[in-house]
């Protein structure tokens, strides 16, 4: 079963900005990525699915049911990018009212909270008034309200924005247990170094348009990098399947080379020829695309494109 299912879903404001023609599928227990800079249409692409904004076109489904519908947004939990709550209440006040709201039973609400302040770091800080935390304990508390009712999907929306490394960590961390217990989140975020440990999938959103979807370590471009380690020069040219290659340094009578490569299947390849040729190889690496390297990969890929098209 989809958790999360849109089709052409579409939002703009005079028919302009928002997001436009969005189809994804999204199913249960994993971290999904929706990545794109600032104001490329993030949060209304999520206020949207909560019905917080009425569609301009297209359709959602979140647990089988129409975005909008007070059964879509029973077992989701939100916590979004800008929020203030009354800071004249303690957090322990904030998380008894929003158990209310969340109709869960009187004998059960001390358990679940003392559960979801420890999950989020705030065991023996939650008595103190929200007007004397600090962003990042507002932003403990408020990830304590969005996950308080236990939800199957639970909306995040740039969740480490006003934390420290260490509680930046402690989401991550956060994170990993939810998609371990089953549970879908899906997160909104334009610091990819943060997410690219826990995001199983990805959307890369650029001007309200998504660019590409998938796992995101198979949307890197065919091509592959690898890094050698040879003793001294290579004399003869390489084989066609090299596409580029340029010497990184030189150190201690060895020679250290970044080669472009048609595909990963050709890294054999290189070993094979270096070693027809007699030259020593002292190490081989493949260089491992990080998130940020597939996300400027595809988001300038768009941009050229746009470009052509403009000319």
């Amino acid at each position: 079963m989809n958790v999360i299912q849109t089709n052409s879903l579409t939002k703009t404001y005079d028919g302009k900005g928002g997001i436009s023609d969005v189809t994804l599928s999204i199913g249960e227990g994993i971290v999904y990525g929706f990545l794109g800079p600032n104001g490329s249409g993030k949060s209304t692409f999520v206020r949207t699915l909560l019905g917080l904004l009425q569609p301009t076109s297209g359709e959602g489904f979140i647990l089988g049911e129409p975005i909008g519908t007070t059964k879509s947004r029973e077992q989701v939990g939100y916590l979004p990018e800008l929020f203030r709550y009354p800071d004249w209440l303690t957090g322990k006040q904030l998380l008894d009212s929003h158990a209310e709201l969340c109709k869960i039973p009187v004998r059960q609400r001390n358990k679940r909270i003392e559960e979801v302040i420890e999950l989020v770091g705030m065991t023996g800080k939650e008595r103190g008034r929200i007007s004397g935390f600090s962003k990042g304990m507002s932003q403990r508390i408020g990830l304590a309200c969005a996950i308080l009712n236990d939800p199957k999907v639970i909306f995040l929306d740039e969740p480490t924005s006003a934390l420290d490394p260490i509680g930046r960590k402690d989401v991550r961390n956060l994170m990993g247990y939810l998609r371990d217990q089953g549970k879908t989140v899906f997160l909104n975020s334009h610091l990819l170094h943060e997410v690219e440990s826990l995001c199983d999938q990805v959307s890369i959103i650029h001007e309200g348009e998504m660019i590409v979807q998938g796992p995101w370590r198979e949307l890197m471009m065919t091509e592959a990098q690898v890094e050698v380690v040879t003793a001294g020069s290579i004399g003869a040219p390489f084989p066609s399947f090299v596409t580029s290659y340029h010497t990184v340094k030189a150190e201690e009578g060895r020679m250290r080379w970044l080669i472009q490569l048609e595909s990963e299947s050709d890294i054999p390849k290189i070993l094979h020829y270096l070693s027809s040729q007699k030259i020593d190889v002292f190490e081989v690496k493949p260089i491992i695309p990080h998130l940020e390297d597939v996300f400027m990969h595809w988001v300038n890929q768009k941009k050229e494109s746009a470009y052509v098209d403009n000319r």
